[in-house]
């Protein structure tokens, strides 16, 4: 008999793959032709919406991020935040120059 530590495996199937990729390439789609939207703040706006949710699709299955311990989550949220106190710094620095 074998024993196993009380985490379990997850595995993601290939169609679950399949899906998230195909919801990739369809927002991809999406951000091309919001691109062309001629209200340059919306244009933007959506782009980043459509990045965002991209990018969470990325880490959370083909990362696998959905299937970690809280700890995982956290340490990517800590590195978000950072990211945004750098990007708003530098906004902060060119905004009153």
């Amino acid at each position: 008999m074998s024993h196993h530590s009380h985490e379990e495996i997850h595995g993601i199937g290939y169609g679950i793959l399949v899906l998230v990729w195909l919801g990739l390439v369809v927002l991809t789609g999406v951000t091309v032709v919001a691109s062309g939207v001629h209200v340059p703040a919306l244009a933007v706006v959506i782009a980043l919406l459509i990045a965002a949710t991209k990018s969470s699709l990325v880490v959370s299955y083909f990362m696998h991020l959905k299937y970690e311990s809280r700890i995982f989550h956290v340490i990517l949220l800590m590195g978000i935040v950072t990211i945004a106190i750098f990007i708003g710094l530098t906004f902060f620095d060119v905004l009153f120059r």
